[in-house]
Protein backbone atom coordinates (compact mmCIF):
# COMPACT_ATOMS: atom_id res chain seq x y z
CA UNK A 1 0.00 0.00 0.00
CA UNK A 2 2.66 2.11 0.86
CA UNK A 3 3.93 1.56 -3.05
CA UNK A 4 0.41 2.91 -4.43
CA UNK A 5 0.78 6.19 -1.83
CA UNK A 6 3.93 7.01 -3.78
CA UNK A 7 2.44 6.31 -7.24
CA UNK A 8 3.05 9.25 -9.34
CA UNK A 9 -0.22 8.33 -11.54
CA UNK A 10 -2.45 8.47 -8.49
CA UNK A 11 -1.14 11.82 -6.50
CA UNK A 12 -1.34 13.78 -10.31
CA UNK A 13 -5.08 12.70 -10.35
CA UNK A 14 -5.36 14.07 -6.35
CA UNK A 15 -3.90 17.12 -7.22
CA UNK A 16 -6.38 17.88 -10.05
CA UNK A 17 -8.76 16.51 -8.21
CA UNK A 18 -8.14 18.90 -5.08
CA UNK A 19 -8.20 21.90 -7.72
CA UNK A 20 -12.16 21.46 -7.57
CA UNK A 21 -13.15 19.13 -4.80
CA UNK A 22 -13.30 19.38 -1.23
CA UNK A 23 -9.99 17.73 1.18
CA UNK A 24 -12.76 15.16 2.98
CA UNK A 25 -13.76 14.29 -0.65
CA UNK A 26 -9.86 13.77 -1.85
CA UNK A 27 -9.23 12.03 1.02
CA UNK A 28 -11.92 8.90 0.40
CA UNK A 29 -10.81 8.87 -3.54
CA UNK A 30 -7.54 8.17 -1.92
CA UNK A 31 -8.61 5.94 0.21
CA UNK A 32 -10.58 3.85 -2.37
CA UNK A 33 -7.96 4.12 -4.76
CA UNK A 34 -5.46 2.55 -2.30
CA UNK A 35 -7.88 0.07 -1.76
CA UNK A 36 -7.46 -0.95 -5.18
CA UNK A 37 -4.08 -0.94 -5.64
CA UNK A 38 -3.81 -2.95 -2.65
CA UNK A 39 -6.36 -5.83 -3.87
CA UNK A 40 -4.67 -6.00 -7.20
CA UNK A 41 -1.19 -5.52 -6.06
CA UNK A 42 0.12 -3.82 -9.14
CA UNK A 43 0.07 0.27 -10.23
CA UNK A 44 -3.26 1.61 -10.35
CA UNK A 45 -2.41 2.62 -14.12
CA UNK A 46 -1.76 -1.30 -14.97
CA UNK A 47 -5.56 -2.14 -13.75
CA UNK A 48 -7.60 -3.16 -16.75
CA UNK A 49 -11.37 -2.32 -16.72
CA UNK A 50 -12.07 -6.14 -16.14
CA UNK A 51 -10.60 -5.81 -12.98
CA UNK A 52 -12.44 -2.64 -12.29
CA UNK A 53 -15.63 -4.65 -12.92
CA UNK A 54 -14.34 -7.61 -10.55
CA UNK A 55 -13.68 -4.79 -7.88
CA UNK A 56 -17.13 -3.63 -7.66
CA UNK A 57 -18.63 -7.10 -8.20
CA UNK A 58 -16.66 -7.85 -4.84
CA UNK A 59 -18.33 -4.64 -3.31
CA UNK A 60 -21.48 -5.89 -4.64
CA UNK A 61 -20.94 -9.06 -3.57
CA UNK A 62 -19.95 -7.62 0.14
CA UNK A 63 -23.40 -5.78 0.23
CA UNK A 64 -22.18 -2.38 -0.10
CA UNK A 65 -24.74 0.50 -1.03
CA UNK A 66 -24.91 1.98 -3.83
CA UNK A 67 -23.78 5.23 -3.07
CA UNK A 68 -20.40 3.31 -1.30
CA UNK A 69 -19.52 1.77 -4.78
CA UNK A 70 -20.29 4.87 -6.34
CA UNK A 71 -18.04 6.86 -4.37
CA UNK A 72 -15.37 4.51 -5.73
CA UNK A 73 -13.32 6.86 -8.29
CA UNK A 74 -12.85 4.02 -10.76
CA UNK A 75 -16.52 5.14 -11.42
CA UNK A 76 -15.30 8.64 -12.35
CA UNK A 77 -12.91 6.94 -15.52
CA UNK A 78 -14.50 7.65 -18.70
CA UNK A 79 -15.60 4.65 -20.12
CA UNK A 80 -17.91 3.72 -22.75
CA UNK A 81 -21.59 3.94 -20.96
CA UNK A 82 -24.06 1.47 -21.40
CA UNK A 83 -27.83 0.90 -20.74
CA UNK A 84 -28.77 -1.92 -18.53
CA UNK A 85 -25.71 -4.55 -19.15
CA UNK A 86 -26.57 -7.45 -18.89
CA UNK A 87 -24.95 -9.65 -16.35
CA UNK A 88 -22.17 -12.30 -17.66
CA UNK A 89 -23.34 -15.91 -17.05
CA UNK A 90 -21.91 -19.78 -17.11
CA UNK A 91 -23.83 -22.15 -19.89
CA UNK A 92 -24.85 -25.24 -17.69
CA UNK A 93 -21.80 -27.42 -19.43
CA UNK A 94 -19.55 -24.69 -17.97
CA UNK A 95 -20.97 -24.74 -14.63
CA UNK A 96 -20.87 -28.47 -14.76
CA UNK A 97 -16.85 -28.16 -16.01
CA UNK A 98 -15.99 -26.11 -12.63
CA UNK A 99 -18.12 -28.34 -10.49
CA UNK A 100 -16.53 -31.22 -12.10
CA UNK A 101 -12.80 -29.80 -11.82
CA UNK A 102 -13.39 -29.74 -7.62
CA UNK A 103 -13.50 -33.90 -7.75
CA UNK A 104 -11.16 -35.38 -5.58
CA UNK A 105 -10.49 -36.91 -1.81
CA UNK A 106 -8.81 -34.30 0.04
CA UNK A 107 -10.09 -31.82 2.53
CA UNK A 108 -9.77 -29.01 0.19
CA UNK A 109 -10.96 -30.86 -2.91
CA UNK A 110 -14.19 -31.87 -0.53
CA UNK A 111 -14.31 -28.23 0.70
CA UNK A 112 -13.65 -27.37 -2.92
CA UNK A 113 -16.73 -28.95 -3.91
CA UNK A 114 -19.24 -27.91 -1.28
CA UNK A 115 -18.16 -24.55 -2.16
CA UNK A 116 -18.92 -24.07 -5.83
CA UNK A 117 -21.63 -26.67 -5.28
CA UNK A 118 -23.76 -24.37 -3.35
CA UNK A 119 -22.84 -20.46 -4.77
CA UNK A 120 -23.91 -22.08 -8.19
CA UNK A 121 -27.09 -24.52 -6.72
CA UNK A 122 -28.07 -21.45 -4.17
CA UNK A 123 -26.94 -18.39 -5.43
CA UNK A 124 -25.33 -16.87 -2.25
CA UNK A 125 -23.22 -13.87 -2.35
CA UNK A 126 -19.78 -14.83 -1.78
CA UNK A 127 -20.29 -12.64 1.89
CA UNK A 128 -23.24 -14.98 2.68
CA UNK A 129 -20.70 -18.08 1.81
CA UNK A 130 -17.98 -16.43 4.35
CA UNK A 131 -20.25 -15.48 7.10
CA UNK A 132 -21.98 -19.04 6.95
CA UNK A 133 -21.74 -21.40 9.99
CA UNK A 134 -21.94 -25.16 10.58
CA UNK A 135 -25.62 -24.96 11.74
CA UNK A 136 -26.61 -22.66 8.71
CA UNK A 137 -27.16 -25.48 7.01
CA UNK A 138 -29.76 -28.48 7.02
CA UNK A 139 -28.68 -31.69 4.84
CA UNK A 140 -31.62 -33.29 5.92
CA UNK A 141 -33.94 -30.57 4.64
CA UNK A 142 -31.51 -29.75 1.76
CA UNK A 143 -31.88 -25.95 3.07
CA UNK A 144 -30.20 -23.20 3.89
CA UNK A 145 -30.21 -20.62 6.08
CA UNK A 146 -28.08 -16.86 4.13
CA UNK A 147 -27.91 -13.93 5.87
CA UNK A 148 -27.75 -11.67 3.06
CA UNK A 149 -28.34 -7.44 3.31
CA UNK A 150 -29.08 -5.14 5.58
CA UNK A 151 -28.67 -8.58 7.95
CA UNK A 152 -31.97 -10.07 6.82
CA UNK A 153 -31.71 -13.85 6.40
CA UNK A 154 -33.39 -15.87 4.09
CA UNK A 155 -33.66 -19.62 3.35
CA UNK A 156 -33.04 -21.25 -0.23
CA UNK A 157 -33.35 -25.11 -0.89
CA UNK A 158 -30.65 -26.95 -1.84
CA UNK A 159 -30.54 -29.51 -4.58
CA UNK A 160 -29.11 -33.45 -4.07
CA UNK A 161 -25.67 -32.46 -5.41
CA UNK A 162 -24.73 -29.73 -3.71
CA UNK A 163 -26.06 -31.44 -0.57
CA UNK A 164 -24.26 -34.13 -1.11
CA UNK A 165 -21.06 -32.53 -1.72
CA UNK A 166 -21.82 -30.54 1.84
CA UNK A 167 -21.84 -33.59 3.24
CA UNK A 168 -19.21 -35.11 2.44
CA UNK A 169 -17.25 -31.95 3.15
CA UNK A 170 -18.69 -31.96 6.67
CA UNK A 171 -17.87 -35.59 7.12
CA UNK A 172 -14.78 -36.27 5.98
CA UNK A 173 -12.97 -33.15 4.86
CA UNK A 174 -13.73 -30.56 7.64
CA UNK A 175 -12.69 -31.90 10.30
CA UNK A 176 -8.70 -32.10 8.72
CA UNK A 177 -9.07 -28.77 8.57
CA UNK A 178 -10.71 -27.70 11.97
CA UNK A 179 -7.53 -27.29 13.71
CA UNK A 180 -9.25 -24.66 15.90
CA UNK A 181 -12.32 -25.38 16.32
CA UNK A 182 -14.02 -22.77 14.42
CA UNK A 183 -17.64 -21.99 13.94
CA UNK A 184 -17.25 -20.95 10.28
CA UNK A 185 -18.61 -23.49 7.48
CA UNK A 186 -15.74 -23.21 4.82
CA UNK A 187 -11.92 -23.07 6.33
CA UNK A 188 -8.92 -22.71 4.99
CA UNK A 189 -5.78 -24.91 4.92
CA UNK A 190 -4.44 -22.95 8.21
CA UNK A 191 -7.74 -23.74 9.89
CA UNK A 192 -9.43 -20.28 9.85
CA UNK A 193 -12.12 -19.37 8.34
CA UNK A 194 -12.19 -19.23 4.46
CA UNK A 195 -11.98 -15.56 3.28
CA UNK A 196 -13.80 -13.61 0.19
CA UNK A 197 -10.37 -13.28 -1.48
CA UNK A 198 -9.54 -17.44 -0.64
CA UNK A 199 -12.63 -17.61 -2.62
CA UNK A 200 -12.17 -15.83 -5.32
CA UNK A 201 -8.57 -17.92 -5.90
CA UNK A 202 -10.02 -21.43 -5.36
CA UNK A 203 -12.85 -20.45 -8.15
CA UNK A 204 -9.68 -19.13 -10.51
CA UNK A 205 -7.92 -21.90 -9.60
CA UNK A 206 -10.96 -24.58 -10.87
CA UNK A 207 -11.90 -22.52 -13.91
CA UNK A 208 -7.92 -22.82 -14.73
CA UNK A 209 -8.36 -26.57 -14.90
CA UNK A 210 -12.15 -26.72 -16.14
CA UNK A 211 -10.51 -25.00 -19.39
CA UNK A 212 -12.63 -21.88 -18.11
CA UNK A 213 -11.16 -18.02 -18.70
CA UNK A 214 -10.09 -17.82 -14.62
CA UNK A 215 -9.87 -14.04 -14.83
CA UNK A 216 -14.15 -14.41 -15.92
CA UNK A 217 -14.93 -16.38 -13.08
CA UNK A 218 -15.79 -14.95 -9.93
CA UNK A 219 -18.79 -16.01 -7.20
CA UNK A 220 -20.74 -13.15 -8.67
CA UNK A 221 -21.02 -15.72 -12.18
CA UNK A 222 -21.69 -18.22 -10.36
CA UNK A 223 -24.88 -16.35 -9.20
CA UNK A 224 -25.61 -14.84 -12.35
CA UNK A 225 -25.68 -18.31 -13.69
CA UNK A 226 -27.84 -19.95 -10.90
CA UNK A 227 -30.64 -16.79 -11.29
CA UNK A 228 -30.48 -17.32 -15.34
CA UNK A 229 -30.36 -20.97 -15.48
CA UNK A 230 -33.20 -21.02 -12.75
CA UNK A 231 -35.40 -18.92 -15.25
CA UNK A 232 -34.22 -20.85 -18.42
CA UNK A 233 -35.96 -23.71 -16.44
CA UNK A 234 -38.97 -22.58 -16.30
CA UNK A 235 -39.09 -20.74 -12.28
CA UNK A 236 -41.33 -17.97 -11.70
CA UNK A 237 -39.63 -14.18 -11.54
CA UNK A 238 -41.16 -14.09 -7.92
CA UNK A 239 -39.10 -17.17 -6.41
CA UNK A 240 -35.85 -16.31 -8.05
CA UNK A 241 -36.10 -13.35 -6.35
CA UNK A 242 -36.69 -14.82 -2.71
CA UNK A 243 -34.05 -17.06 -3.48
CA UNK A 244 -31.97 -14.32 -4.72
CA UNK A 245 -32.86 -11.95 -1.95
CA UNK A 246 -33.65 -9.21 -4.34
CA UNK A 247 -35.28 -6.52 -2.05
CA UNK A 248 -36.63 -4.58 -5.79
CA UNK A 249 -38.11 -7.14 -8.30
CA UNK A 250 -36.63 -5.04 -10.85
CA UNK A 251 -33.38 -6.43 -10.34
CA UNK A 252 -34.31 -9.83 -10.49
CA UNK A 253 -36.18 -8.89 -13.99
CA UNK A 254 -32.59 -8.17 -15.66
CA UNK A 255 -31.94 -12.01 -15.63
CA UNK A 256 -35.21 -12.63 -18.07
CA UNK A 257 -33.65 -10.33 -20.74
CA UNK A 258 -30.39 -12.99 -20.55
CA UNK A 259 -33.20 -15.71 -20.72
CA UNK A 260 -34.84 -14.11 -23.76
CA UNK A 261 -31.12 -13.77 -25.54
CA UNK A 262 -30.52 -17.22 -25.31
CA UNK A 263 -33.99 -18.27 -26.34
CA UNK A 264 -33.33 -16.33 -29.44
CA UNK A 265 -30.12 -17.32 -30.00
CA UNK A 266 -31.12 -21.11 -29.89
CA UNK A 267 -34.13 -20.88 -31.80
CA UNK A 268 -32.11 -19.04 -34.88
CA UNK A 269 -29.33 -21.82 -34.34
CA UNK A 270 -31.89 -24.97 -33.93
CA UNK A 271 -35.17 -24.35 -36.09
CA UNK A 272 -35.39 -24.95 -39.85
CA UNK A 273 -37.11 -22.14 -40.69
CA UNK A 274 -35.47 -19.60 -38.75
CA UNK A 275 -31.97 -20.90 -40.47
CA UNK A 276 -33.36 -20.91 -43.81
CA UNK A 277 -31.85 -18.62 -46.27
CA UNK A 278 -33.04 -17.51 -49.75
CA UNK A 279 -36.26 -19.39 -49.62
CA UNK A 280 -38.11 -19.06 -53.27
CA UNK A 281 -41.43 -17.36 -53.54
CA UNK A 282 -43.60 -19.20 -55.87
Amino acid sequence: MAAAARDPDLEGFLALLAATRAPRTVDAYRRDLLDLAAHVERPLKAVTTEEIERYLAELRAEGRSPATRSDNPAAAVALPRKARRLPRTLSPSEAERLIDAAAGTTPRSLRDRALVELLYGAGLRVGEAVGLGKTDVDLEQRLVRATGKGSKERIVPLGRPAADALRRYLSRGRPHLDRRHRPELFLNAQGGGLTRAGIFLVLRRLAEKAGLEPERVHPHLLRHSFATHLLEGGADLRSVQEMLGHADLATTELYTHVSDRRRRELYFSAHPHARRRGVSKS
